[in-house]
């Protein structure tokens, strides 16, 4: 697994332009390495968007130690609004609701744009997106309709197209499996989950105002994922706008965006699984431990 995820980075540099209508000139290059400032989805500046948290800090900023999504926002559906309540419910009872982070599942899109570190590989046919964590990457056909009968996947099926400087990507098909939520706050999914979502580049100065957005929002990440954002870094961002419509769950579609800078540093192997040494401690946590062997 580590050695092709190597392979799919050695491919990062590479851009290979597609025929015909798509010219090279008229592509544009999102490779190399990007990050986020946040994990929380940014508002959009006007109309529906995504759950926010009701637990605030004094500066304005959520509060991560209690996530308690606001269960009364109209987007929601009834059953829906209940299973956000319900998590609030656990976390306010100080113990934590699974989450594909905590729970090391796959993460699905909006959900996964919590992880810091992203690459976007474009070929001629397709474009992979790989993120620092858990070995996950996305793989999206380029000018294909999805199939008239598909298997659901964790991830999805997800085609796209160019529209001048901008990416389409049209995701359906995504599998509703034991920790099935859109977000940090226990917002749920159906079957018809439909994600549509634009990266686009844009100036520095408009990268930063959309990251600060975030900041304001959500507050820096309680412990990095391995790649924060250079701080010397004045080139161009990286931007997703998506929207999220699930007939079963909300009343309205909705939508957000995730913000990009280049990452400072290198990429690692960053997985999620079982192991009682706390990084962000750190020490290892107390667990029973057996003086002699069983055996």
């Amino acid at each position: 697994m580590l050695r092709t995820a190597w392979f799919l980075l050695s491919l990062a540099g590479l851009f290979v332009a597609a025929s015909g209508a798509q010219g090279a000139a008229a592509l544009p290059d999102f490779s190399g390495l990007w990050s986020r400032a946040t994990f929380g989805f940014e508002p959009p500046e006007s109309g529906p968007g995504p759950i926010r948290n009701l637990m605030r800090r004094p500066d304005g900023a959520e509060d991560r130690a209690k996530t308690v999504g606001d269960y009364n926002n109209p987007i929601l559906k009834p059953a829906a609004a209940a299973e956000v309540k319900r998590s609030g419910e656990i976390t306010l009872s100080g113990a934590d609701y699974p989450t594909p982070a905590n729970q090391c599942w796959p993460m699905v899109p909006p959900y996964i744009f919590r992880v810091q570190g992203m690459q976007m590989l474009q070929q001629k046919d397709r474009v992979t997106i790989i993120y620092m964590q858990d070995h996950q990457f996305r793989q999206v056909r380029l000018n294909q309709p999805h199939p008239a009968n598909f298997v659901p996947s964790w991830h999805g099926d997800s085609v796209g197209h160019y529209e001048g400087d901008t990416l389409v990507v049209d995701t359906v098909g995504v599998k509703v499996g034991p920790v099935a939520i859109l977000d940090t706050y226990g917002t749920p999914f159906s079957e018809a989950l439909h994600v549509v979502e634009r990266y686009r580049l844009l100036d520095y100065e408009d990268a930063e105002r959309s990251q600060e957005r975030g900041l304001r929002e959500y507050g820096p990440p309680v412990t990095e994922q391995a790649a924060t954002v250079d701080p010397n870094y004045r080139g161009k961002g990286l931007q997703v706008q998506f929207t999220v419509d699930d007939q079963n769950v909300f009343t309205t579609p909705w939508s957000a965006t995730a913000t990009y800078l280049r990452a400072r540093g290198e990429w690692v192997e960053n997985v999620c699984a079982e192991n009682t040494h706390e990084y962000y401690a750190p020490h290892d946590a107390d667990v029973p431990q057996a003086v002699k062997p069983d055996f």
